[in-house]
C-alpha cells in the first residue's frame, strides 16, 4: 500500500532552527525500506524542497536547537510540523526523515 512519506530539513544557523524544508515521496513497502529511501535521497532533495516558516517565541525569535531536541526527545516535534503535514495532505504521525542543515552543511547519514 501506498504512503507519502517525508523528508524534512531543519534549517540551523547560530545553533537557531530559522527555517523547515520538506519534500514528498508516495512509496509502498516496508518502513525500513522507505527511511532508507529517504536517506538515500536526502541530498539531492534538498535544493528542491519546499520552505516552510520555523516557529518563533511571542518576541518573534527563532527557537534554539536545543529546545527543538527537547521536543524532539519527547516525541513532541511532530507539532511543529503541522503545517507541513497539512501542505502534503499526510496522516497524523507519518513516516519522516529530519535532517539537520547546520550552518549550511547537510548532515546526511548517507
Amino acid at each position: 500500500m501506498n504512503e507519502i512519506i517525508l523528508n524534512i530539513y531543519l534549517i540551523i544557523n547560530n545553533n537557531l532552527v530559522e527555517e523547515f524544508r520538506a519534500l514528498a515521496y508516495e512509496r509502498e513497502g516496508g518502513d525500513d525500506r522507505k527511511i532508507e529511501f529517504l536517506k538515500s535521497h536526502a541530498r539531492e532533495d534538498f535544493p528542491k524542497a519546499y520552505h516552510f516558516d520555523a516557529p518563533k517565541d511571542k518576541q518573534g525569535k527563532f527557537m534554539s536547537y536545543n529546545r527543538f531536541y527537547k521536543f524532539e526527545k519527547r516525541g513532541m516535534h511532530f507539532q511543529l510540523f503541522e503545517e507541513i503535514f497539512s501542505s502534503f495532505k499526510v496522516p497524523e504521525r507519518p513516516l519522516i526523515c529530519v535532517t539537520p542543515v547546520v550552518d549550511g552543511e547537510i548532515y546526511s547519514s548517507v
